[in-house]
């Protein structure tokens, strides 16, 4: 299991080096790229079933001792979110290899590379047992993502990528503050062990270390008001880096916080969190109703998507915790494939404006549907994924009687339909433009494009048919979350 652990993490650094060694020959540095990829989902896929069989598995780095050593957990959680993290990057990998000699490409050179290098934040950012190494998780990922913001040297990338990065040093400083002031308290920053030590503070000192990570956590998932840096960032990216970033980035952010929180006992902060929840719902709600652009529009999505699984936290009960977890699951790959479908329509049109786009159903049936679905999913209509997630999370806030955000939830769930039609009658309705100007591509490139886009769609789906048992391995994850002895026990025996 030691060795699944690591894989996940060490197999996208190794691709990351050898394919800038192989920089100049397109066709070795793609299949390197791709084979770490593919090595690390294959392993996450091997320990999710491992873990649901055997239990939680605890790798300690160097043999040291919880207080000082760095731990690596693979509990339930880690596990079931892991794999569909690992698999979304892997599938925009091959979408960029087919969009990367187009206009709207990123550079080949670095993108690959460096993506991995971003995986392997992500695997460690879902498996630290700790703080710290959470904390380096997150710079490894900044680090990584600045530059795939801002490589192609346009102008508006630097600017708002220089937004996307003081924001987050803004919560890197506070982090490593923060850690500071949780050594002081407890004398460690391993999670298990504060999982114990923090309910022995003062009720002032817990509701402070629970505010101040609250911040923190809240800066990377984007929630209300510290999402400025968001839909101002993404959309200059190219396609597949967007994807990736709308994929995974913010639930990062909402995985730690749902993580520590939760083992923490934190739940006095539950009714702020409820507020800023559905504040976070309805703003990103509305400005996605306000844009006029398919990448603004769905960056847009992304945080009032964040409001529902911040909810799930804030009820601070064994069902809303669940309905975070099974959102997370859900929302990852619906987000990634709406950003890829907003690949193809750029490929297509030749821009993603809705005032400058129009009757691409008739002319590209298959990418109206790719669209559709995930759409549909995003809004939370039946069968699809989205329905069983946001439904989860709406009867455990009736389950505890909060009206109120229950229906800001509902009200929130309408404006993300009405937004997602506004997209559907601007590009794929209505009459041809005059002008389109679609991006030069040859067939097998449009080919690698579209059959990643497909694949995305097909996990979707796969999401929804598995829906039944991702909603009990949710709940399973969540009281042991809820429990923090269970964890606290594998981590420190």
């Amino acid at each position: 299991m030691n060795s699944l652990i690591a894989i996940t993490i060490i197999a996208p650094l190794v691709a990351s080096a050898v394919g800038l060694l192989l920089r100049s020959q397109p066709k070795a540095r793609d299949a390197v790229t791709l084979a770490g990829l593919a090595a690390a989902a294959l392993s996450s896929i091997i320990m999710l079933i491992t873990v649901e069989d055997q239990g939680t598995h605890v790798a300690r780095i160097g043999g040291w001792a919880p207080e000082l050593g760095i731990v690596l957990v693979a509990d339930l959680f880690a596990s079931l979110v892991l794999p569909v993290a690992l698999l979304i990057i892997f599938v925009v990998e091959i979408f960029a290899i087919g969009q990367r000699r187009t206009a709207w490409g990123a550079n080949p050179e670095l993108s690959g590379p460096l993506l991995g290098v971003l995986t392997s934040g992500v695997s460690l950012a879902f498996l630290t047992g700790d703080l710290f190494t959470l904390f380096v998780a997150f710079e490894l990922i900044l680090v990584s993502s600045y530059v795939l913001l801002t490589h192609q040297g346009r102008r508006g990338q630097i600017q708002s990528g220089m937004t996307y990065v003081v924001m987050n040093l803004f919560s890197s400083t506070l982090f490593l503050f923060g850690l500071a002031i949780v050594y002081a308290a407890t004398g460690t920053v391993n999670m298990a062990l504060l999982a114990e030590r923090i309910p022995e503070l003062s009720d002032g000192v817990q509701l402070g270390i629970g505010a101040w990570f609250f911040v923190v956590f809240g800066t990377k998932a984007a929630i209300f008001p510290l999402f400025s840096w968001l839909p101002d960032s993404y959309p200059t990216a190219p396609t597949t880096i967007t994807a990736v970033f709308a994929g995974l980035l913010t639930k990062i952010g909402i995985y730690a916080m749902i993580r520590f929180h939760t083992l923490m006992g934190l739940d006095q902060l539950g009714p702020a969190m409820l507020i800023i929840a559905g504040l976070t719902m309805v703003v990103g709600a509305i400005g996605a109703l306000a844009q006029s652009d398919v990448k603004r529009i769905l960056s847009f999505h992304i945080i009032s998507q964040i409001g529902y699984m911040l909810m799930g936290l804030g009820l601070f009960s064994a069902a809303g915790t669940t309905g975070a977890i099974l959102f997370l699951i859900h929302h990852m790959p619906v987000k990634t494939v709406l950003f890829l479908v907003g690949g193809l329509i750029e490929n297509h049109q030749g821009t993603s404006t809705l005032d400058r786009s129009g009757g691409l159903a008739g002319r590209r049936p298959l990418i109206a549907a790719l669209f559709a679905i995930p759409a549909l999913s995003l809004a939370g209509l039946p069968p699809f994924s989205g329905f069983v997630a946001k439904f989860a999370v709406i009867s455990a806030g009736i389950e505890a009687a909060s009206p109120v955000i229950v229906t800001v939830a509902l009200v929130a769930g309408a404006l993300t339909l009405l937004s997602m039609t506004k997209i559907w009658l601007g590009v794929f309705w209505g009459p041809t433009p005059d002008e389109i100007s679609p991006v030069q591509t040859d067939r097998g490139n449009r080919l690698a494009m579209v059959s990643a886009t497909g694949l995305a769609v097909a996990g979707t789906l796969t999401i929804s048919f598995f829906a039944g048992t991702l909603f009990d391995l949710s709940s399973q994850a969540a009281e042991e979350l809820r429990t923090p002895g269970v964890y606290t026990e594998e981590v420190t025996s």
